[in-house]
């Protein structure tokens, strides 16, 4: 799909008080990365393949955190056992390095699954709340579904790609809204604008310290998260919020070539929606990959 921008309609003629709005220039966002791309701030929309379905990867999360939320009873112990680490091993995923016998709060497993994309968390949060990981899927999809997400297709709980290599499917406008739905949430908005989450050691755990693997948070004024994501199959992804003043845009860059890359998208697009003008942002080296 090409290039589009949805501008709203006016239906009378502009009073005095009232000049036409000028068009908006979209050509700062002809050059993005992305193979697909989509933008939201107040009415404006502007998007590429916005809704053409594609692999969303770890962004995957973002929904398995908003069904444990949903449930509540988040101060309930998790007691991590040695299945948890050892899927994310044999998959070869992000893991937040949970130590097998420590018990951790619903709550504390969410910044474990959402900073370093922990996918050791993620199962230890899934099989918690369900018993096992097919029923959480079965309300992951149902959860899509009543969130108006028609085009999105939750295979598993994390975006790993099982059990075929384009599990977890999704559009660009359909993520917009799951972002719009997660951060109306106190509790998931907190956990993804955290750029580092201390945890230490008690009778109960080890210490720990998640890194957010978001690059936007502390070099971007205004990001609130929210959820990156990698495959093979999906490249890198972000999903992604900021807000300046009164206004909050909403974005999301899907199959960027490199981790940088969807970062300074992110920046362009965002830019574009505040009306500034594209500065490049102090990136750090990481090795995250998610």
């Amino acid at each position: 799909m090409g290039t589009t921008l949805t501008i709203p309609l006016i239906t009378a003629a502009p009073s005095a008080a009232e000049p036409p709005r000028p068009a908006l220039r979209t050509s700062g966002l002809s050059g993005l990365h992305a193979k697909a791309a989509y933008l939201s701030v107040g009415r404006t929309t502007w998007g590429r393949g916005a809704d053409a379905a594609r692999p969303i990867a770890s962004i995957t999360k973002l929904m398995t955190a908003l069904v444990v939320v949903r449930a509540g009873h988040l101060d309930r112990t998790i007691a991590i056992r040695r299945k948890y680490r050892a899927y994310g091993l044999h998959n070869d995923a992000s893991m937040a390095g949970l130590h097998v016998g420590d018990r951790l709060t619903a709550r504390q497993l969410l910044y474990a699954m959402l900073l370093p994309s922990g996918s050791d968390a993620a199962y230890a949060l899934v099989e918690s709340h369900s018993g096992t990981w097919q029923r959480f899927v079965a309300t992951m999809n149902a959860t899509a579904r009543s969130l108006g997400m028609d085009d999105t297709r939750f295979d598993n709980f994390d975006g790993l790609p099982w059990p075929s290599r384009t599990a977890d499917s999704s559009t660009p406008r359909d993520l917009v809204v799951l972002a719009r739905r997660a951060l109306a949430d106190p509790t998931v908005r907190r956990v993804v604008a955290t750029r580092t989450y201390h945890l230490p050691k008690t009778g109960n755990h080890a210490a720990y310290t998640w890194t957010n693997t978001n690059r936007l948070l502390g070099a971007y004024r205004g990001a609130r998260g929210i959820k990156t994501g990698y495959t093979d199959t999906a490249g890198y992804c972000l999903l992604f919020s900021a807000r300046r003043g009164r206004r909050t845009a909403y974005g999301v860059v899907l199959g960027e070539p490199t981790s940088a890359t969807r970062f300074t998208d992110a920046t362009r697009m965002l830019d574009w929606a505040f009306g500034r003008r594209t500065a490049a942002i102090p990136l750090l080296p990481s090795r995250d990959q998610d």
